[in-house]
């Protein structure tokens, strides 16, 4: 089956949102994201279509059951958000190895405590003697300068703050300052213990602050990471505040901001909700350890990698999911120690789509389209996966020998239905074929009644 043109494909979306999801049509469940557009709220449909059955499911996905390529452990789990029930179930009995459908978990969380609207603010405020104190807020997108291209979100730059900056010091008569940053919101080690030795020297990974430019990176888009990205931030900033004719003293140093210390300047990140659908689209590893960080804040839990699990785990827990059966180290997904059952990760999806929380509809607004956007942009090509292209949304994960795959399609007769899929014992030479599999499941998913 060929795949429309992507404009085309767009323009579909975007009709199909405003009647299918709600009216029951079949429809791509997600909206057109664009930064002068806000996400479509999407309308569970109850009752909509035909009710699917536990016999029917498992007919559709015979092939991915029987499929040699996924290794032994492999399971999935389906509900029917349009009813409000489990269908079918296999391989589940125990947790998998997620990779980056963790970040389901991580980014629902964090919708949860903090809402949608939330922002992260970067400040720049005075202290003693003349000098001056960035302030990091745990803003994971802030970055240098405007990017040269549009992109979406629009990020927050120390640019505009350094702007703002020396603006406000010169209206004070003050051209020459000393500098110093502040990024002690975060607390605790800035890398995880669980993370495999090489992801810091190659870039797979940042050191976590609460104060960093472009993830971390030395210069936006490469890989290598700064050792100390607080500090490499605060230095931009003062060449920055040098082009708009700020002196800055040589020595920029850590510092503590004072309690009661007013803004200079700030600038404010995007949107929380804008937020997570970036870093769900792209499978962002690095915000997804901001927002960790920024959970256990919210729940009381401190900032830091053990505050961030628990509030995740707490908040799941209001969101009446069982994480009894979950072993969670981050927030990314990044670590094979994570170990989730699949009907949790599914259920991040199922209390997302559901009409008791319209406050999570980010978590699906931002998962990628098969076929057409982020990390299944360039999947659903092999061979029986074509039907499931701009029909299945869902939020990938890989790590070797792990595939995993996780969201919703609306199947032919418009049922919403939910799933978990994943497989964490996949040999090398099988990467592809396990890939296409679980690709397959997901199109059969959305192209059967599934009733009989």
């Amino acid at each position: 089956m060929a795949r429309p043109p992507r404009a085309v494909f767009v323009t579909l979306l975007a009709t199909a949102l405003c009647v299918g999801l709600v009216s029951g049509a079949r429809a791509v469940p997600g909206s057109v994201q664009s930064a002068q557009q806000a996400p479509v709220v999407l309308a569970p449909a109850k009752g909509a279509g035909v009710a699917p059955t536990a016999a029917g499911v498992q007919k559709a996905l015979a092939a991915f059951l029987k499929d040699p390529s996924l290794g032994k452990h492999r399971g999935i789990y389906v509900y029917d958000a349009s009813r409000g029930q489990a269908v079918f179930s296999a391989g589940t009995a125990t947790p998998f190895t997620p990779a980056s459908t963790l970040k389901l978990l991580t980014t629902v969380s964090a919708l949860e405590t903090l809402g949608a609207d939330h922002t992260f603010t970067t400040k720049v405020v005075s202290a003693a003697n003349g000098s001056i104190v960035l302030v990091g807020g745990g803003d994971p997108l802030l970055a240098t300068k405007p990017a040269a291209s549009s992109d979406f979100p629009a990020r927050a730059t120390l640019q505009t703050l350094a702007a703002s900056t020396a603006k406000a010091l010169k209206a004070q008569g003050v051209t020459r300052v000393s500098l110093g940053y502040d990024a002690s919101l975060f607390t605790g080690p800035a890398a995880n213990a669980n993370w495999e030795p090489n992801y810091l020297p190659e870039g797979i990974a940042a050191r976590t602050s609460a104060l960093w430019v472009n993830e971390g990176r030395l210069s936006p888009g490469m890989a290598k990471r700064s050792d100390a990205p607080a500090q490499a931030a605060a230095a931009a900033f003062a060449k920055l505040l040098a082009g708009y004719g700020i002196a800055v003293a040589p020595a920029v140093r850590a510092a503590v901001a004072p309690a009661a210390a007013k803004p200079i300047a700030q600038v404010a990140s995007p949107t929380l909700g804008q937020i997570v659908e970036y870093i769900n689209l792209h499978s962002d590893n690095d915000g997804a350890e901001v927002l960790l960080r920024q959970v256990g804040l919210a729940t009381k839990n401190g900032g830091s990698y053990v505050g961030g699990v628990k509030g995740v785990r707490e908040t799941l827990t209001k969101l009446g999911l069982d994480v009894s059966k979950a072993r969670i180290f981050d927030g990314s997904g990044l670590t094979r120690a994570n170990k989730v059952p699949l009907e949790l990760l599914a259920g991040a999806v199922r209390v997302a789509a559901s009409e008791d929380h319209p406050e999570l509809r980010h978590l699906l607004t931002g998962l990628p389209v098969a076929g057409f956007t982020g990390s299944l942009e360039d999947r659903f090509v092999a061979p029986g996966t074509s039907t499931g292209t701009g029909l299945v949304r869902a939020k990938t994960g890989t790590l070797t020998n792990v595939h995993s795959l996780a969201g919703l399609a609306r199947d032919r007769t418009g049922t919403l239905l939910v799933f978990a899929i994943a497989t964490d014992s996949v040999a090398v030479p099988q990467t592809l074929n396990a890939r296409a599999a679980l690709d397959r499941a997901a199109a059969a998913l959305a192209n059967c009644g599934c009733a009989v």
